[in-house]
């Protein structure tokens, strides 16, 4: 089965909130939050991604480039763990 992470900024805690969804499914399930102390590049990586998102000129690709940053700094996170 594939799953998609997603990400999201929690800046009343500094936090980086991960979740995953089933591809195909609108079910969304907590993973775990990581604070911006325990990896400030994994945080700045999700406040980009969220930036990008409010951006008046919204660009897919400079999204998806940077949600593919995102995974992998987030993959790295779970790998020195």
């Amino acid at each position: 089965m594939n799953v998609s992470l997603l990400f999201a900024i929690d800046t009343n805690t500094e936090e980086v909130i991960v979740s995953m969804s089933p591809k195909g499914s609108n079910q969304i399930n907590f993973v775990e939050r990581i604070s911006k102390k325990d990896n400030e590049v994994l945080y700045c990586s999700v406040v980009a991604i969220t930036a990008i998102t409010h951006s008046p000129n919204f660009d897919a690709a400079i999204f998806k480039s940077m949600d593919k940053v995102c995974q992998l700094v987030y993959n790295k996170h779970k790998e020195a763990k």
